[in-house]
């Protein structure tokens, strides 16, 4: 199993999570879903290259048949998080319609590749397995599409690459082998029962409550995805809803910015001090003034938490077949933000006779790309040994 280079993209619309696996050594990279196009006459050079770290500044070319627009050069991730043109995703977006979804993905294989190959201007790097993700309610219509595009050799330049000499570019011929796509909340729970190095089962009991019947409700930026899981397989008759953290980031930034003039570069800017914890919850508008904007989170996610709990209850009420689950778990980057708010909403709930307990696992924001990297290993072991009908019955 150690002999394959496996990727695993949780493809996020605020975050896109990656886990790489060259020959059994194992990396973990997070990038914000953010491009913009880079214009050579704005570009601002550094002071001094050695302070510049190549994650933060990804200018990155593509030429591919997954790519509809091929002449033009995008500042990837963190590096267009800092753009006055920034692109963030759009609500409702087609996550294997849009060029960004590849954009972004081979930029981070890019990254991944020159990471390992620190020496080399010209790489090549060939991903035995990639899995990827797709929200419950683009993943039946879409995941064929996504597999097709990705599937293949691409070329990403990397621009303006600090520590190599002019041109200062570095290319990275990508080979993709086979890819497996699986449903954003399916992954988490094979994340959560399976043990990412072995792949055998390390959570007995959550299996035996699988019986019985399981909902997951995994909360991001731009969907609510719900799966339910009934003897360890997917049931297909709970799906999502277009509706994450992204709309409260949006207004929380608006508030700040109107009330305390303090501009957010981009979403991804906000959530990473949010996920620094309340005792950094100020903003600097001025040097020497601190503003604290506890007062316009706060209500944002108390809103978000209690919408939450209504798509979670509208979905355990929607599916016949997992009615009188055992278990309610609650994973995603944006249920983690908001734990503290969902879980005293809970209570609320509970009081007016609605009781709803949600379990927050370990590792909750990661647990998708988790099992995607159990997905792959397990996809590749599946094609070695076509009659292990064990691991085709956990595929999503």
């Amino acid at each position: 199993m150690n002999n394959y280079n496996y990727f695993a993209v949780d493809i996020g619309n605020s975050w896109y999570k990656v886990l790489a696996s060259d020959h059994g050594e194992l990396r973990e990279y997070q990038m914000p879903n953010a491009i913009a196009l880079y214009d050579d006459e704005f570009y601002e050079k550094p002071y001094d290259e050695e302070d510049i770290i190549l994650e933060e500044n990804l200018i990155v070319e593509i030429k591919s048949p997954a790519i509809t627009n091929k002449r033009e050069i995008f500042y990837a991730g963190k590096a267009a998080a800092k753009q006055r043109n920034v692109s963030l995703t759009a609500s409702n977006n087609q996550k294997a319609d849009e060029d960004r979804t590849y954009i972004l993905l081979f930029a981070a294989a890019a990254y991944h590749a020159s990471v390992i190959n620190s020496t080399d201007i010209e790489l090549n790097y060939c991903i035995d397995q990639l899995a990827v993700s797709l929200p419950t309610t683009q993943y039946k219509e879409r995941k064929e599409l996504l597999k097709q595009k990705l599937i293949g050799t691409h070329t990403i330049t990397l621009h303006k690459v600090p520590g190599i000499p002019e041109p200062k570019e570095l290319i990275v011929k990508l080979e993709i082998k086979d890819v497996i796509v699986g449903a954003e909340g399916a992954c988490a729970y094979l994340g959560l029962i399976r043990d990412i190095d072995t792949l055998t089962i390390k959570d007995d009991t959550l299996v035996k409550d699988s019986k019985k019947g399981i909902i997951i409700g995994d909360l991001g930026g731009d969907s609510v995805d719900f799966v339910g899981i009934k003897n360890s397989k997917p049931v297909a008759s709970v799906e999502g809803d277009h509706f994450g953290i992204n709309l409260f980031l949006d207004t929380i930034i608006k508030k700040v910015s109107k009330n305390e003039l303090y501009t957010f570069d981009s979403r991804s800017e906000l959530e990473e001090k949010l996920f620094a914890g309340q005792s950094e919850w100020y903003v600097e508008p001025f040097a020497g003034v601190r503003k604290d904007i506890s007062k316009y989170v706060i209500p944002q996610l108390r809103i978000m938490a209690i919408k939450y709990l209504e798509h979670f209850d509208r979905a355990r009420s929607s599916s016949s077949e997992i009615k009188g689950a055992s278990r309610y778990i609650a994973v995603g980057g944006a249920a983690k933000l908001a734990q503290k708010q969902i879980q005293e909403a809970a209570v609320r709930w509970a009081d007016k006779g609605r009781p709803i307990e949600l379990t927050f696992p370990e590792n909750l924001e990661k647990l998708n790309v988790f099992g995607l990297m159990i997905l792959a290993k397990m996809n590749q072991l599946k094609k070695q040994h076509e009659n292990t009908e064990e691991l085709i019955s956990i595929e999503g």
